[in-house]
Parts: C-alpha cells; sequence; structure tokens
C-alpha cells in the first residue's frame, strides 16, 4: 500500500491513521479509599487458559503435529533446522521419562545454563511434564563471570540434580565450578562432549505410562520454574514460577482479545533471554498458546551482533514485534538506511511491543514514519509491565500516541497505587502474582503489604487523573529517586531515557547522580555507532572534543527546555569502562543498575561535584 502524499514527513505522521489494534479497550473500576490507596480492576473478564504448559504443549502436538514449532540457525547463520510440534512432544516425553527414571521430583531441579536454544527449550518442558521444576540462569553469569559468585549462589539455591549447557566447551569452566560444589551432579550437553550426558539420549528415552501420570498431577500450584531476579539488591533471589501464575497470563490477554482466533500461523522472533520473564515465560508460552512458529534469533541489540537480527528479518516477517526500547533504536536505523528489511519487517506486522524500559519520544516517531513510509499507516505500540515476582500485570490494550504508559491491569489482577512520599508505589494482586521467594522468609515477608499485595518498589501515576481509563504512566522507581540538597525530588527512571533520547544516537545509556548535592549529574556511556560516526566525520577536532561539544548543545537544550532544578543536568562525564556484570552493574538483557553504578563509581561522582571540575568532567 503506497502512503499517502507527505506521510513520511514529521509534520504529518501524526495526522495518518494508526492500523487497527484487536484488543478491547479500557473498561476498569477504581476504588479511592480513605488512606489515599486507589486499587484498579479491569471489568474485562479473564478468558480460557490453559491447565498447565506442560498439557498445552501436548495438546497443541495433538492439534498439529507437522506444524513447526521451534526453528534456530545452523552455526555461522547456516540454513534453520526445526523441529515441529509433534517431534518436540515425542522429545519433552522422552525427557521426562529420563528424569522419572533417575528419580526426580518437585523437589528437585535441572537447572539450564545456555542461551535461547531448541535444546534449551525442550528441556525446560521435559521438565514440567515431569514434575520437576527448571531453573534457567543467566548464561552471564557463566560465560562472563570471573568468579561464579552468582552461579555458585543459584545452585546453592535450587539445588539441581541435573544441569544442561548447550556446549561443554564452552560451559567447561561453569561444570567444572558446579561439578565441584556436587560431584553426583548429571551433566547433559547437546553436543555430547566428553564425561557428559548427550542430549539426544535423554530425548531419546521411551515414555511410558509414568509421564502422563506425573503430568496429571500438574496443578495450578505446581512449580513450573526457578527464575531468578537480576539482582539489583545484592544477589539474585528465586522466585518459584508456578503454572498457575503462566496460565494466568495467558487468560488475562485471552480477556483482553477482540478477535476470533484464525488458522494463521504467528511468526515470531525472539533474542530476549529466557533466563527473564519477558521471553521465558509471556513469549515463549504465547508461542505455543497461539499454535506459532518460534525463531530463535542469535543476534542481540549490541553492535556487531543485531547484523544477525537484521538478517533473520529479511526471512521472518513477524505479526507481532516485541524487544527492548534500545533494540527499536537499532532496527529504526537499520530501516531508514535499508527500504528492504523494512519492506519485510512490515509485511506481516500487526503491532509492536516493548517492555522493560521505557521507549524514548525520539525512537517512537522513527519508529512511525518508517511505518507510515511503507504501509500508509502507522503501527499500534503496546507495553506489558511487570517483574520476575509478578508476571505481566498490565498492558497498554488500545492505540495511543504516548509512549511510558504502564497501561491498566490485565484482566483478574487488582493493582493499588499506595501513597509513598510524593509519588505512588505500585503494588499488585492475583493469579500471576508469586508466593514469595525460595528458601527467603524474610525476603518473602518484607515484599507483601498487610493486605497481601506484593510491592514493586516502582511509582506510578494516572496520565489525566480525571479520566483513569487513558492509563498510568511509569513514574520512576521508588528507591532510585533521590532529593538535591534544595530538597527537589529527582525522578531517575523518568529523566534518565529523557536524557538518552536527547543526545540520540551519541549516548548509550546513562546514570543519573545528584544526591544531596547542589545540581544533577549523569554518567554517560557514548555509543559505538555515535562514536563511529564522529570518526569518520572530517570535520577538524577529535572524535572525543566533537563528542563534548556535541552533547554539551543538546544538554543546554534539554535543560531549556527542563523548567525546573529536577530535571536540569550542571555537568557531566563520559564512561568508557563499560557495565560489569559481577558487580551487578548491569543485566544481560542490556539494563544498568542505578544504585550498583553510582556505588562502583563513587570516584567519578564525587569528581563530578569537585569545586574545580577536573579532567574528564565537562560543564553544561
Amino acid at each position: 500500500m503506497a502512503p499517502p502524499d507527505g506521510a513520511s514527513s514529521s509534520r504529518d505522521v501524526t495526522k495518518v491513521p494508526f492500523k487497527p489494534l484487536a484488543m478491547k479497550g479500557p473498561d476498569i473500576s477504581v476504588e479511592r479509599r480513605p488512606d489515599g490507596s486507589i486499587v484498579i480492576t479491569s471489568n474485562h473478564a479473564p478468558g480460557e487458559g490453559p491447565r498447565s504448559i506442560a498439557h498445552l504443549i501436548a495438546a497443541r502436538a495433538a492439534e498439529h503435529p507437522e506444524r513447526p514449532y521451534l526453528r534456530q540457525r545452523e552455526p555461522g547463520h547456516g540454513p534453520w533446522r526445526e523441529v515441529t510440534y509433534g517431534q518436540a512432544q515425542r522429545a519433552v516425553e522422552g525427557i521426562a521419562q529420563w528424569l522419572l527414571d533417575r528419580g526426580l521430583t518437585g523437589a528437585d531441579s535441572v537447572m539450564i545454563l545456555s542461551g535461547n536454544s531448541i535444546e534449551h527449550a525442550l528441556m525446560t518442558l521435559g521438565a514440567y511434564a515431569a514434575g520437576v521444576p527448571a531453573a534457567p540462569i543467566s548464561p552471564a553469569y557463566s560465560l562472563m563471570s570471573t568468579d561464579h559468585a552468582k552461579l555458585r549462589h543459584c545452585f546453592d539455591k535450587v539445588a539441581p540434580r541435573v544441569v544442561f549447557a548447550q556446549s561443554g566447551p564452552m560451559f567447561a569452566k561453569a561444570l567444572e565450578t558446579l561439578k565441584a560444589l556436587d560431584p553426583t551432579l548429571a551433566v547433559i550437553t547437546a553436543d555430547g562432549a566428553p564425561e557428559t550426558i548427550a542430549f539426544a539420549e535423554v530425548a531419546g528415552a521411551t515414555p511410558t505410562a509414568a509421564v502422563e501420570a506425573a503430568r496429571e498431577t500438574l496443578g495450578p500450584a505446581t512449580v513450573a520454574k526457578y527464575l531468578f531476579t537480576s539482582g539489583s539488591t545484592g544477589l539474585p533471589k528465586a522466585v518459584p514460577q508456578t503454572h498457575g501464575m503462566m496460565a494466568g497470563v495467558i487468560a488475562g490477554q485471552e480477556g483482553l482479545r477482540a478477535d476470533a482466533p484464525t488458522d494463521e500461523i504467528p511468526q515470531s522472533l525472539e533474542w530476549m533471554p529466557w533466563s527473564h520473564i519477558s521471553a521465558g515465560n509471556i513469549g515463549f508460552n504465547a508461542v505455543i498458546w497461539a499454535g506459532g512458529t518460534l525463531h530463535i534469533d542469535e543476534g542481540k541489540p549490541l553492535p556487531g551482533m543485531f547484523e544477525t537480527t537484521i538478517k533473520n528479518l529479511y526471512e521472518v516477517s513477524p505479526i507481532v514485534f516485541g524487544s527492548a526500547p534500545i533494540a527499536f533504536s537499532m532496527l529504526a536505523e537499520a530501516m531508514e538506511n535499508d527500504p528492504a528489511l523494512r519492506r519485510s519487517f512490515f509485511k506481516n506486522l500487526r503491532y509492536m511491543g516493548y517492555g522493560g524500559a521505557t521507549l524514548s519520544n525520539d525512537v517512537y516517531d522513527r519508529i512511525q514514519a518508517l511505518a507510515v513510509a511503507e504501509t500508509g499507516q502507522r503501527i499500534p505500540l503496546t507495553t506489558m509491565y511487570g517483574a520476575t515476582e509478578t508476571q505481566g500485570v498490565t498492558v497498554t490494550h488500545w492505540i495511543t500516541e504516548r509512549v511510558g504508559l504502564v497501561g491498566l491491569p490485565l484482566p483478574g489482577i487488582a493493582l493499588k497505587l499506595a501513597p509513598n512520599g510524593s509519588k505512588y508505589e505500585v503494588r499488585v494482586k492475583g493469579a500471576t502474582v508469586a508466593a514469595g521467594y525460595h528458601k527467603d522468609p524474610e525476603r518473602t515477608a518484607a515484599a507483601f503489604d498487610e493486605e497481601g499485595f506484593y510491592k514493586l518498589g516502582d511509582a506510578a501515576r494516572f496520565v489525566d487523573p480525571d479520566d483513569p481509563a487513558k492509563g498510568l504512566v511509569f513514574d520512576g522507581r521508588v528507591t532510585e529517586d533521590f532529593k538535591l540538597d534544595s530538597g527537589t525530588w529527582v525522578s531517575v527512571g523518568v529523566l534518565r531515557p529523557d536524557l538518552v533520547a536527547a543526545c540520540s544516537p551519541y549516548i548509550h545509556d546513562a546514570v543519573i547522580t545528584g544526591q544531596d548535592k547542589p545540581f544533577i549529574g549523569a554518567m554517560l556511556w557514548p555509543s559505538p555507532a555515535g562514536l563511529a560516526a564522529l570518526v569518520a566525520d572530517p570535520a577538524p577536532g577529535t572524535p572525543l572534543e566533537k563528542l563534548v561539544a556535541i552533547l554539551r548543545d543538546r544538554l543546554a537544550a534539554f535543560n531549556a527546555a527542563a523548567g525546573g532544578s529536577s530535571r536540569r543536568v550542571g555537568r557531566f562525564t563520559l564512561l568508557t569502562e563499560p557495565p560489569s556484570i559481577d558487580a551487578g552493574e548491569i543485566t544481560d538483557k542490556g539494563y544498568v543498575n542505578q544504585r550498583c553504578a553510582l556505588d562502583r563509581r563513587a570516584e567519578r561522582v564525587e569528581a563530578l561535584y569537585a569545586k574545580e571540575p577536573g579532567e574528564g568532567v565537562f560543564v553544561v
């Protein structure tokens, strides 16, 4: 469809209609309590959900055994290899039988060290079918850590009897660490490395009636897996994920569906790690529920790796594309320079979904300009909000031009906004919420309020207090916000993405400073793409000199529109050392931990506030 005349101009894009979004609109009840708290629930009833994810994959395999379920490239961006739903279920039952033969129960676990892969998915589903919790661990704890401290901590929490790794040689040091903790540990590898059990042998076990008997014991309270938090407040916490929690998300989403199911087979492309809630539970289970085909993307939104994602998008045209905002930025840049990629990406696309961080207005505008240029329509952008402890609990399920929304509660979820200083803290209760932390009664007790609402630590506010149905907007992390010495509050979670957007494309991320100080400071990580452009720029000056000049100009313009000291940046410094996984500064999804970065880089923070700014500190 050709775009209307002038539709690609930034001035006219806002007048172009959106592609229809097949979701029900907002319909909520709001209870305002005498203590100042506000409880919000959806008036839409939850839809149908599965009894368990193990029952779900078995049902889909019976319905369409020949349909492709999982696809993954051979090494070196080779041809796709795939398993159908029928083949997957046969492997799942073989794995379940193997685990049952070795006496594993719900009191044990299967730890998975590797990133996303066909074998990883089947190992997880096999554990589900046997009633044995899976425990996917961030690969960074094995491959990027120098001391394996977090890996050993996770091992201690869930005490696995079986560990799976995709590659024996790649994970050799991590496996050696774990075997030292438990010499009886059974190690399974996809490549059948020496002194390990080959995955093919495990998946090839002959299922007996014991597998069906184990599956029939599963219910809403059965623990399907343990997921670990990012460790932003210390070592990662183990959160039991029950089948009821995962089914609750599916049922909530079904309650918002406004169209009838079709025979179309959804195609998805996923890079985000299965050791996190968004991809590992919500996305993973949604593919099975829809009977779709999941293409495992070995690319990541990092320089030198996003090219793999781009190559895959030439062949895979998703119906829905969900990712972290950092990927949206890199995708927009790639499509702006490649009409063929743009054509393939938008070919079947109905809407896009972002999560985990706020999408900047700059990236939103660029995505919409691309959508209009290719399709003649704007593309709806949705977002789901939640946490490891809660699954997804709110969603923006209506067309909106605003980014940064938290949305409104899923059907079946109660959301409480509890007064916390000048803000409202988000608390939640419902079928998707965990009962607590594994082997950690003290943190469990502290995580819930007197009514049983889980306290997320985030703040939110209504877009329009007089019209709550317009939704909630993210208002920062309660634990990250701070006061300047003037007593002025700084909302870090709101300021940081706005600052990065104002400096786009030259800044990758930022850490905001200023607690008990006279002004806001910023520690900035330059983006590789921005630096590369400055290196190629023939104008006089070094790339650093050019970067500093650009950032001064951008931040001065940002300050001019800031409206007050709570958003004006006084000084900045540039960070050349990347954020550390071991120190907890960053997760493998690329999210920076503000508190850990401030603690680890205390000397740089101190330099920002020296009486006379020293080398590497720049005044705006």
